[in-house]
């Protein structure tokens, strides 16, 4: 078999692929980034053994890849010999469809290349549609190693990782109307309303607008008509739901006191419009929600953030799996991970973003309720929002299981530009210095110094804004009045508690507002 001088359709680091015709310089370019989840070197001056057979079922089972033979593991190009290239074809054809070998088998043609007088053996392994063994042992590709899946519910991943239909689109042809809560169509309408007030959908009725939002569709291949298991997700009655899908739920914990079992818990399984309510209410419970000015508008940081970790829970995960999804506040960080239908693995920042929506029926009920914008936007925002909120960068890893950490700083307050003790009474008096110099009013001072922390004192308030004492308790008994804030409990051990905007009750404006 005569020697190529050129190999095509090689595979760069990203996942793409080459055209035909690649020149060495890109080859040496392959060899300087070294191996990593779709690049492999084998060194086969003695032949071809097992483990490079681990690698095609692994690249098989996973996003496909490139084996090349005659290359250490970094990088140097030590040949195939002359008189071997041949048989080791002849060798990797074979085995690849030994049924008894690779099951099920798959061709793939080794193709030669020369590369500075040396022979190196090329072999291109695309993604397959099936699950493969080697050996009657499963192998997924984890980085740049060949990893053997054991567990029944890894082996199911796979199976649903290579699924080219959606999971939400399942028909369920005996669901009735009276198995959803058609009860919260008001309330989501009332939701599209605020968003936008000549929405199409609002001038709809019930069943039409279930048939509009693709949640009840018609299967052109059996001419049938049915609700389908997006609906079920959306509105399903809870006992629908787990007879439908009876693995699915999210865990919603907290643990930064006893961080061997947990501080509070919930168990949410009801469907994804109240959901969605259950969960940033759990997550509202136990963040912080600092003050933050955008715009010369207050916004919170923590909705922000939980809009778009809740979001990536309930639209974007793969609901036939048994994997629940959790959503898990430590004292440092906040962890969301659900299972996932990956299209590619690794690290995702807003430079590397493709996104690709996994359930686009539910994505799109959400980005109509207000709840989720464009594809795409959850990363960017996460990005930005979270530096504001703990002067760190999220963590999205994207797999079988999709994983979001998102950093936490209780005492860092991008406003204030400083960092103060997790108790909140150290490090506010320079910041509230520069609030003043700004033009923030007192009572917006004392409302954001409140809200910071719900048991700040009001000696500490005057020392702090450097004001007397007298002068504290009379914007208090203001802000009290204009139904702004209000003490709960006793003087001693009591604390604050932000009630209102004070608009319309005495006071002409509330921190965030303008004066």
């Amino acid at each position: 078999m005569p020697l190529a001088t050129e190999v095509s359709n090689t595979h760069f680091p990203n996942g793409t692929s080459m055209g035909t015709n690649m020149e060495n310089d890109i080859f040496e370019n392959i060899l300087k980034v070294g191996e990593h989840i779709g690049v492999e070197f084998k060194r086969a001056q003695d032949g071809v053994k097992d483990d490079t057979f681990e690698t095609v079922c692994s690249f098989l089972n996973r996003f496909g890849g490139d084996i090349f033979l005659g290359v250490l593991d970094n990088g140097d190009v030590v040949g195939v010999p002359d008189g071997a290239v041949e048989s080791i074809i002849r060798n990797v054809i074979n085995v690849t469809n030994n049924p008894n070998l690779l099951n099920p088998t798959f061709y793939v043609y080794p193709e030669p290349m020369k590369f500075k007088g040396k022979n190196v053996i090329r072999i291109h392994v695309p993604q397959s549609s099936e699950v493969h063994r080697f050996k009657g042992v499963c192998y997924d590709r984890v980085f740049e190693s060949d990893v053997q899946v054991k567990s029944s519910d890894q082996i199911a991943e796979m199976y649903i990782r290579k699924r080219d239909v959606f999971t939400e689109r399942k028909p369920f042809p005996f669901l009735r109307t009276e198995h959803l809560k058609m009860d919260l169509l008001p309330m989501i309408r009332n939701l599209i309303y605020s968003k936008f007030a000549a929405h199409p959908w609002l001038k709809l009725d019930d069943n039409q607008l279930l048939s509009a939002s693709g949640l009840y569709e018609e299967d052109f291949v059996t001419g049938t008509k049915a609700f389908n298991a997006a609906a079920v997700l959306l509105l399903g009655r809870d006992e629908v739901i787990f007879n439908c899908f009876p693995a699915y739920k999210t865990d919603a914990i907290m643990k930064r006191v006893n961080t061997e079992r947990y501080d509070d818990r919930e168990t949410v399984a009801c469907n994804l419009v109240e959901a969605y309510d259950h969960l940033m209410a759990f997550g509202a419970k136990h963040l912080q929600d600092k003050f933050h000015l955008e715009d010369s508008t207050r916004i919170s940081l923590r909705d922000k953030i939980l809009r778009e970790v809740v979001g990536n829970l309930l639209m974007h995960r793969e609901f036939s799996s048994a994997k629940p999804a959790r959503l898990v506040i430590e004292r440092t960080r906040m962890v969301a991970d659900n299972a996932s239908k990956a299209l590619k693995c690794g690290p995702i920042t807003p430079d590397n973003l493709s996104p690709i929506s996994k359930n686009p029926i539910i994505a799109r009920f959400f980005k109509q309720m207000g709840r989720a914008d464009e594809l795409g936007s959850g990363t960017k925002n996460l990005y930005h929002y979270v530096k504001l909120y703990s002067n760190a960068a999220p963590m999205l890893e994207e797999g079988d299981t999709f994983v979001a950490t998102i950093p936490l700083d209780d005492g860092f307050s991008m406003d204030i530009h400083s960092t103060q003790r997790n108790d909140g009474e150290t490090g506010m008096k320079t910041g509230m210095k520069t609030g003043m110099k700004t033009g923030m009013k007192t009572a917006d001072l004392i409302v954001s110094m409140v809200e910071e922390n719900s048991k700040v004192s009001i000696d500490t308030l005057a020392e702090r804004l450097g004001l007397a004492r007298s002068s504290v308790i009379d914007q208090i008994a203001k802000l009290k009045a204009a139904g702004v804030i209000r003490r709960v409990g006793p003087d001693k051990g009591g604390h604050w508690e932000v009630v209102g905007t004070g608009k319309d009750k005495g006071l002409p404006y509330r921190y965030g507002d303008n004066p």
